[in-house]
């Protein structure tokens, strides 16, 4: 449809190409997503979150081994650093017990734990089952880039998203995050956006959502002129 074409050339797609990171390079791309995802999952804003992140990218700490070799002072400052200070006591035993339960449980890979997982349903539980905090926000942030790329990264529409779809007329009101999913991929199926994937989409739609539509009418919308937003 002409508004995703639209949407994808006025708002920026996938979070994780915006640090630089292909999640379809391989393992340690998707490692490194995985700390952002961690980081982005707080209640802190994106800009606060990316710049963590490269916090701890600038000095090659993203792998579960370099983060735990930190400890947990090391990792407050590395926080701080990058302006996370309002989280940085709870997120620095986050990463150690995140980290920890990777290397107890799966050898330390991410691929393991999806390559163990049936479904999407299993992929998610054993996500959040790493520690305490990693919630369903979470969750669906880092698994909703890796949609396609990961077989069992299927997660249904997130709340943003499903919003910005809503105002955008791309989903009708009233659908569950499933159908509005379904839905969502039928449109771009018949008409994808040339250099784009789904996941941009998505994470166009989740941009949106966040800065805009559930915000109370303020600065103007960047997709204002073909919202139906009431």
């Amino acid at each position: 449809m002409e508004v995703m074409a639209q949407l994808l050339g006025r708002i920026p797609g996938k979070f994780a190409g915006e640090l630089g990171l292909d999640l379809r390079a391989g393992a340690e791309e998707r490692q490194k997503w995985f700390l952002a995802a961690i980081f982005y999952g707080a209640r802190i804003s994106g800009s606060l979150a990316a710049r963590t992140y490269r916090v701890f990218a600038s000095r090659g700490i993203y792998a579960p081994n370099a983060i735990l070799e930190q400890g947990w002072d090391n990792l407050v400052a590395l926080l701080d650093e990058g302006g996370y200070t309002r989280y940085d006591y709870q997120t620095s035993t986050k990463l150690i017990k995140v980290m920890g339960s990777l290397v107890e449980e799966y050898e330390g890979s991410l691929e393991r734990l999806h390559q163990v997982s049936a479904d999407y349903p299993g992929l998610e539980a054993r996500l959040r089952a790493l520690a305490p905090g990693i919630g369903a926000a979470t969750a669906n942030i880092f698994l909703r880039e890796l949609r396609g790329i990961w077989e069992k990264a299927a997660p249904p529409l997130g709340e943003l998203a499903l919003q910005a779809a809503v105002h955008l007329q791309l989903a009708p009101p009233g659908l569950d995050p499933w159908e509005a999913l379904r839905g969502l991929e039928e449109h771009w199926r018949r008409q994808p956006v040339p250099g784009k994937d789904f996941a941009d989409l998505e994470a166009a739609l989740v941009r949106l959502g966040r800065d805009y539509c559930r915000k109370p009418p303020g600065k103007p919308c960047l997709m204002g002129d073909i919202c139906g937003r009431e």
